[in-house]
């Protein structure tokens, strides 16, 4: 059985990811219908050896659509995540849109599936640094429950799209040439720099993209009483995001004890002997759709905590492959 699918935003970052990894996972597919603006309409897209043309998105291109994936802004979602479902489609939406909305599922296939059962027609899925951090969240919090999580991000400039990417090999050049490097889609140079911010800041002093994690991960986890302490940071690396992570647990849970568990996890690979300089590094996750972790070891001053390196591709498994998997789980218990 096929299904008739909807990509919106398919021209960008990760609508042309999703294409790719739709085809690399064989999804079954009755039709594709490419949706984006108005100036993308006419492009022709290429999946699987054969070229679509992206139509312009309106409320017509939706019918007969049974799952539509949404890669564009929180508000192309906003103002079309409902018009998608109204004609009957199951919505699989990537941006901030839904996702701390009560009636709306939030899901990493590998934390919480099961979510999935409750949906209404529209299924979140979370930030890229949040999936990557409930993957291992999940296999600690199942050991002992967890009290404080501490979490440092160093994200990739595919983060913020295309246009970021272009600007830091343009900073490159100028480093290169002995000139400065300009700065159009971040308030400074990103060339052999580093912002912590990312996203617009609260009146807490905390960013938007720090409060995601905070909020993303209490709901994946249904721990609304977790304390989790975010720091944003933008990196000059093309793909892959990495994080420090520090947390605390009821119990202690030796770190040699959380490395078996964890290389048991699908979605999970453990690198982790820095001995033999082996631990997780975004240019090893680029292209992959695991969540790499390394680097594990307790606290040295008799707390129960834990310190570990994470790292994952934000546009594949932070993004396009996380929602495709959403959509396998969908198409297995049979909730489309």
């Amino acid at each position: 059985m096929g299904y008739n699918v909807a990509v919106v935003g398919a021209t960008g970052a990760v609508g042309t990811q999703l294409l790719q990894i739709l085809g690399e996972r064989r999804f079954p597919l009755a039709g594709l219908r490419l949706l984006a603006s108005p100036r993308s309409a006419g492009l022709e897209v290429e999946m699987a050896g054969r070229k679509h043309t992206v139509e312009a998105i309106s409320a017509e291109a939706f019918d007969g659509v049974q799952l539509a994936f949404f890669a564009a802004s929180t508000g192309v979602s906003r103002d079309w995540v409902p018009v998608a479902r109204q004609r009957g489609a199951v919505v699989i939406d990537k941006s901030n849109a839904f996702r701390l909305d009560p009636t709306v599922p939030l899901v990493v296939p590998e934390v919480n599936a099961h979510a999935l059962s409750d949906h209404h027609g529209i299924i979140a899925s979370p930030n890229c640094s949040t999936i990557q951090l409930v993957v291992v969240l999940e296999v600690i919090e199942r050991i002992s429950p967890l009290r404080l999580v501490v979490v440092s991000t160093y994200q990739s400039v595919s983060g913020t799209g295309r246009r970021a990417m272009e600007e830091l090999r343009e900073n490159w050049q100028a480093l290169a040439a002995g000139r400065s490097p300009l700065a159009s889609v971040y308030p400074h140079p990103i060339g052999c720099n580093v912002l912590p911010h990312i996203d617009s800041f609260e009146r807490s002093g905390y960013s938007l993209e720090e409060m995601k994690l905070v909020n993303e991960t209490r709901k994946i986890l249904n721990r609304q009483d977790l304390q989790v302490i975010a720091t944003a940071v933008r990196v000059p690396v093309m793909i892959g995001h990495a994080e420090s992570v520090y947390v605390e647990t009821d119990e202690l849970v030796p770190a040699d004890m959380l490395r078996r568990q964890m290389e048991r996890k699908p979605g999970i690979v453990v690198e982790d002997d820095p001995d033999r300089a082996r631990y997780p590094l975004p240019a090893l996750a680029a292209g992959q759709d695991k969540v790499y972790v390394g680097r594990l070891r307790n606290d040295l001053f008799g707390r129960n905590g834990l310190a570990f390196w994470v790292v994952a591709d934000n546009l594949r498994k932070g993004a396009a492959t996380n929602a495709v998997q959403i959509a396998e789980e969908l198409v297995e218990r049979d909730l489309i």
